[in-house]
């Protein structure tokens, strides 16, 4: 419509405008030279107006460059005052684009604008340019021409018709003004060029552009054939880069690369390193500096270079040894545990007197919660070193341990020179937890690539593979733990000196309690110390009634939920010092979780207290019997492995030996089905140990006499009646004692485990050393048959 309306009072327009009086298209960074064709494209109202009444009427257009080109309805003050005026050619228009293709005509001075018209009008006076000839003015010529043909031949691609066109150019100001249409000038240059009138002052100013620009297109050449001879083609794609990188060593500027080199040389300068690293280091940085930095390993071959600059080559810990605060610190932090503590002294003092020794591998083996990763701890501030951790649970690629080669995208170094790299020495005290969790995978085997990092006569020369130079281990001190020790490969067992951690007496637990874990629990809920405290009694409950572990993981988290109970009471504004006694668990806890079934569970024949060991700990084992008529059948239920269904077929097959000896009726005894069941039948039970403990419950059954409630018993057993030692006396003890047991049945070949048992336990307890099950049997069986409802029961 708006175009309709312009073009309805085209004709009134026409008859109003001058001759004097031009149509004018404001030009965005767009200068047109007279004689010379420029295409145009054009979409604001006003100029698309202008246009069309110029092409209704068969004027001529007035092109006025833009001062500032993000104007978008420009007026007077917006615009130079000197123009070309140009002839339009052709026009087209589709779909809203007006495009035009432009002829300039003459220069011209706007005198003023006129308003009231939907287009831009002024009224103009014509510029004449008179060509001067002489001298002076064909040598110019002369001159520009020849520059202008010199930079046609530095420009690639060049049309060859603008080079002949640039040779038949005869007139000066005209080829002045070709030479500056097709010049890569800013619009204000050319902006410049078009208002000299002046001929030879045009011609001087078109030559130092001229000028200019060659020098700078040569410079580009030469640039670029210098960047060139260094790139291949996969470094086609740092092109830029490198130009800049040149440009700046051409004006003398240093570049964040170079800065970056020189950072890099002078840490490699200061650096310690041995031999064979240093010259590793050296040859990857100059390397590095020959690179592009576009190059896709610039970043490995840096990252690479920060990983061997930043390792602790040669800082180590100076700080002397002081046993008398070693031993503090030990005392201090664990309680008990005194056979560890003076392994760890022993090996602190021998590392004082010699401080360049190989240092021995340990591992801490015991269940769950016993302080294992603490007393690792603990070393580490007794010898005032830096402390770190590997976990290896569930590790299956030996790259974890050794690294990845740097062929591969997103390399590493394994965990032991990362762990060695947070720690910043290299003699810090490292734990590799978890050792008997190791698992090979197709990637290989982690734990044949540990048997050269714990072997002190290799570790030495440790190489990683992502570092390929070798790395001193021999300063660090390793320790390894492990819940089994059955679960380390052989060859990584035989490298480390074992060190057991059994489980914690009731006594023991109470004085870790009250030492640590009631403090610690107060810490972490906010409570003061006055506002919270957990008597004996309680804490004696809650080691006994609400806990069955070999450590003190779960009694810590007990006396945990018992201050925040506390701590909601506080929070309500309740200020009054809480004390939690006994009494006071049930409410806050719950009902017991535990209680002593040894009596219910041994009241009847047919039923003993065995001795287990377990990875998590020792624990009691109900071994129960009956007998129905059948066919002589022996069933064994409970998930026994195979060594426990061997351990039960002896004892039945020794009983029948000795049927005339134990008052038996060999007759029935051959007819009758034996069931021997071992209850918590969803876990898997096995080894030789409860041999005594089912021999005992067959002949109670058979022979109708109870076994003592307050006995329990281990023991391996052949087919003569002898008892064989078996392991975890320790273990087995404790949890007897836990049980509420006050006999234990030991083999008497293990009287060599008598010291590793704690004194707590070897007061309260009763211990029989037995070597024959007839022994047991007088020990163990009640005189006297129970009521028929006691039986029945």
């Amino acid at each position: 419509m708006k175009d309709e309306a312009i073009l309805a009072g085209d004709e009134s327009v026409e008859q109003a405008l001058p001759d004097d009086v031009l149509l004018i298209v404001p030009m965005r960074g767009v200068v047109l030279f007279p004689q010379l064709v420029l295409p145009v494209s054009v979409g604001r109202p006003r100029s698309v107006a202008a246009v069309q009444e110029a092409m209704k009427s068969g004027r001529s257009l007035g092109l006025l460059l833009q001062r500032d080109p993000s104007v978008e309805e420009p007026g007077p003050p917006d615009l130079y005052r000197v123009g070309t005026m140009a002839t339009v050619l052709r026009y087209a228009a589709d779909e809203g684009a007006h495009r035009l293709i432009c002829q300039g005509q003459s220069r011209f001075r706007v005198l003023d604008f006129i308003g009231g018209y939907p287009f831009l009008l002024a009224r103009i006076e014509h510029l004449a340019v008179r060509e001067v000839h002489g001298p002076e003015i064909e040598a110019r010529m002369l001159t520009l021409r020849d520059r202008a043909l010199e930079a046609l031949d530095l420009l690639p691609q060049l049309p060859e018709e603008l080079t002949r066109a640039v040779r038949a150019i005869d007139e000066p100001g005209l080829l002045a003004d070709t030479i500056a249409g097709y010049l890569d000038l800013t619009p204000a240059e050319k902006q410049e060029v078009l208002e000299l009138t002046d001929l030879r002052a045009r011609l001087e100013r078109v030559q130092r552009l001229l000028d200019y620009r060659i020098e700078v297109l040569k410079l580009s050449q030469t640039l670029h054939q210098r960047t060139q001879a260094t790139m291949d083609e996969r470094q086609r794609e740092a092109l830029l880069r490198e130009q800049l990188r040149t440009i700046q060593r051409e004006l003398g500027e240093g570049s964040e690369r170079d800065a970056e080199i020189r950072e890099l040389e002078s840490r490699l300068a200061a650096c310690p390193m041995p031999e064979e690293a240093g010259t590793q280091a050296r040859r990857e940085l100059a390397h590095l500096a020959r690179m592009p930095e576009g190059a896709a390993e610039y970043t490995m071959a840096r990252t690479y270079l920060d990983w061997l600059l930043e390792l602790p080559w040669t800082r180590t810990s100076e700080t002397p040894i002081d046993l008398a605060r070693a031993r503090e610190i030990l005392d201090a932090d664990h309680y008990g545990l005194e056979r560890i503590k003076t392994r760890i002294l022993e090996h602190l003092a021998v590392h004082r007197l010699n401080p360049e020794g190989k240092s021995p591998i340990l591992c801490f083996v015991g269940p769950p919660g016993v302080g294992k990763t603490s007393l690792g701890q603990s070393i580490a501030r007794a010898m005032d070193r830096a402390f770190v951790r590997v976990s290896l649970g569930g590790v299956h690629d030996e790259a974890e341990i050794r690294g990845h080669r740097r062929t591969y995208i997103g390399a590493m170094p394994g965990n032991i020179i990362q762990a060695l790299r947070k720690a910043g020495t290299r003699d810090p005290v490292f734990m590799l937890d978890e050792m008997d969790k190791l698992d090979a995978g197709f990637q290989g085997d982690p734990a044949s690539a540990l048997l050269e990092v714990l072997d002190p006569e290799q570790n030495a020369t440790f190489r990683d593979n992502y570092l390929g130079v070798p790395f001193d281990l021999a300063r660090v001190m390793f320790i390894a733990t492990a819940n089994v020790l059955d679960a380390i490969p052989g060859p990584l067992r035989d490298r480390m000196e074992v060190i057991e951690l059994p489980g914690y007496t009731e006594t023991e637990k109470v004085e870790i309690a009250r030492r640590y874990l009631v403090a610690r629990q107060r810490r972490a809920t906010g409570l003061g110390e006055a506002q919270l405290t957990l008597t004996d009694a309680a804490l004696h409950r809650l080691v006994g009634d609400y806990t069955r572990e070999a450590g003190v993981r779960n009694l810590e988290r007990l006396i945990g939920a018992v201050a925040r109970h506390v701590a909601v009471h506080v929070a309500e504004g309740d200020d009054t010092p809480a004390t939690v006694d006994a009494d006071d668990l049930p409410g806050i806890l719950g009902a017991p979780r535990f209680e002593n079934e040894v009596a219910m569970r041994t009241s009847v024949p047919g039923v003993a207290t065995g001795l287990a060991w377990t990875p998590v700990g020792g624990d009691i084992l109900f071994i129960e019997a009956s007998r129905a008529e059948g066919g002589g059948r022996l069933i064994l239920t409970g998930q026994l492995g195979e060594v426990m269904k061997e351990s039960a077929q002896t004892a039945l097959s020794l009983i029948k030996a000795q049927a005339g000896a134990l008052g038996l009726d060999p007759a029935r005894l051959a007819g009758d089905d034996i069931h021997i069941h071992v209850p918590a039948g969803a876990i898997p039970k096995d080894g030789p140990s409860a041999g005594v403990a089912i021999y005992t419950a067959l002949v109670s059954l058979l022979t109708g006499r109870c076994v003592a409630p307050d006995l329990a018993m281990t023991g391996e057993i052949t087919l003569r009646g002898l008892v064989l030692p078996v392991g975890g006396i320790k273990e087995k003890v404790l949890a007897a004692q836990r049980a509420g047991i006050h006999t234990v049945l030991l083999p008497a070949r293990n009287r060599h485990d008598w010291e590793e048992i704690p004194a707590s336990a070897r007061e309260r307890l009763t211990f029989h050393w037995i070597e024959r099950v007839d022994e047991a049997i007088d020990l163990a069986l009640q005189d006297g048959v129970p009521p028929p409802a006691a039986v029945a029961g």
